[in-house]
């Protein structure tokens, strides 16, 4: 149990390897392209609730919570004023995946979440929609790009990093507190 405000709440500790990543290189490759009808949307402004949601649909099956444990004030404050970057996959008029770019250091940039909501997971275009990310982090003029991912997000998503240029600078164990009111899918081989 944690305190919120003074208040006990249920917890589901979890243990998580963390895996930090660098790219120190843009893409060499020529772009790749999306499907047909599938497309990027650019800086975007997201009212909470649609962040949240967003935020949710794509990080549930992947542990997301601390962005969701924020309070709607503290998280209208980060959307107005953090050095963010926020786009969309949409394929037609559909949101399919979003991502969000953290520019505090514009050197070195952190792509700090990145992911598909769960329908588009398999449609063959987790690897165009990262390319085209890291392209657009890329033209920012950083001297590196950042991302961590660890054992409780997608199986794919270490694997894909690397293919795309990023290497391991470091792992880290963690174990989280996570608030059971979030309703997140905790696998059971992370549970602590």
């Amino acid at each position: 149990m944690i305190t919120d405000l003074g208040f006990l709440q249920p917890v589901t500790r979890m243990r998580v390897l963390v895996t930090f990543m660098r790219m120190a290189r843009p893409p060499v490759m020529p772009p790749l392209a999306l499907p047909r009808g599938w497309v990027f949307e650019d800086d975007v402004r997201l009212s909470v609730s649609q962040y949240r949601s967003l935020h949710f649909g794509v990080g549930r099956n992947c542990c997301w919570w601390m962005r969701q444990v924020l309070s709607d004030k503290a998280l209208a404050h980060l959307l107005a004023t953090a050095p963010i970057k926020v786009g969309l996959l949409r394929e037609h008029r559909h949101i399919r995946g979003f991502y969000e770019l953290n520019l505090t250091d514009p050197q070195d940039i952190n792509l700090a979440y990145f992911g598909l909501l769960p329908e588009a997971i398999g449609q063959g275009v987790g690897r165009a929609f990262l390319d085209g990310v890291l392209r657009r982090a890329w033209a920012c003029g950083p001297k590196s790009v950042r991302v961590n991912t660890c054992t409780a997000d997608h199986p794919r998503a270490l694997p894909l990093y690397r293919q795309m240029g990023f290497e391991v600078i470091r792992r880290v164990e963690e174990e989280w507190d996570v608030p059971d009111r979030l309703g997140l899918d905790i696998p059971a081989h992370l549970r602590c």
